[in-house]
């Protein structure tokens, strides 16, 4: 059985998961940082699980002593 690949999605579809604008996703491409990236050819595109990756790595850990 032949699984189908996940979708990618471009930066635009990115900033519409985020809610941020997609000036931000540019910019993490000139800054190297942000989700991990494909190029494939001049595009880039993001792959969902590369991005929730990301998204745990940018967790804030709140001290019960701050609450």
């Amino acid at each position: 059985m032949i699984v189908a690949p996940e979708p990618l999605m471009s930066p635009q579809e990115l900033a519409d998961y985020l809610a941020i604008p997609v000036q931000t996703v540019y910019g993490w491409t000139r800054t190297r940082s942000g989700p991990v990236r494909l190029k494939i050819g001049r595009h880039v595109r993001y792959r969902r699980r590369d991005v929730e990756d990301w998204l745990i790595l940018q967790q804030v850990e709140v001290s019960a002593a701050k609450l």
